[in-house]
């Protein structure tokens, strides 16, 4: 009985989570078509790309216990082609400067991998310790993925702001360009 759940439930996960990675084919159609990436982030899809790579990772038999987390590496492996694709599509479309921050958000993210992944297969000697410790850099990712659409968010607010609002959003404008920070005081 246990079995057959965990596997109901891995199946109706890898349903959910196929329509999230699949989510952004619409807008890769677009940025495609009109050959420009207009004022599209890359960032969610980065971030994405951090988290599946994370999980897949997570799923390996060097991490889990032999296969138990399989439909987790399935769903992830398929994320990871996905999200590659729109980085790859992004980057083609992107312009000269558009690319240099890709590349700059890039690099980073499979580091964090890399050094995740060294880190677990060889500093850490059980499955137990090595699931914790993926696991909650993985948990951190998972975060980062949900709350990176939030960058997007912050740079398009003032248009759903109540006019009263706008002014404070404007006068902080030059901070948050320049700081990169997602956070807003309205109440100054």
């Amino acid at each position: 009985m246990g079995d057959t759940l965990r596997l109901a439930v891995g199946v109706m996960g890898n349903a959910a989570s196929m329509l999230l990675f699949s989510a952004p084919i619409l807008t890769f159609y677009r940025i495609i078509r009109k050959k420009s990436t207009e004022e599209f982030s890359c960032v969610p899809y980065i971030i994405a790309l951090l988290n599946c790579l994370l999980y897949t990772w997570y799923g390996l038999p060097v991490v889990s216990y032999r296969w138990e987390n399989f439909p987790v590496v399935t769903i992830n492996g398929l994320g990871i082609l996905l999200e590659f694709s729109f980085i790859f599509i992004y980057f083609w479309f992107t312009s000269a400067r558009g690319k240099i921050k890709v590349a700059i958000t890039v690099i980073p993210v499979i580091l964090v991998f890399c050094i995740t992944a060294a880190i677990s297969a060889f500093a850490l000697n059980d499955h137990h310790h090595r699931k914790i410790f993926v696991g909650s850099v993985a948990l951190v990712a998972s975060v980062a993925m949900y709350g990176s659409p939030l960058v997007v968010v912050v740079s398009h607010l003032h248009l759903f702001l109540p006019h009263h609002i706008q002014p404070k959003l404007k006068a902080k404008e030059p901070y948050l360009k320049h700081k990169q920070i997602c956070e807003i005081n309205l109440a100054s």
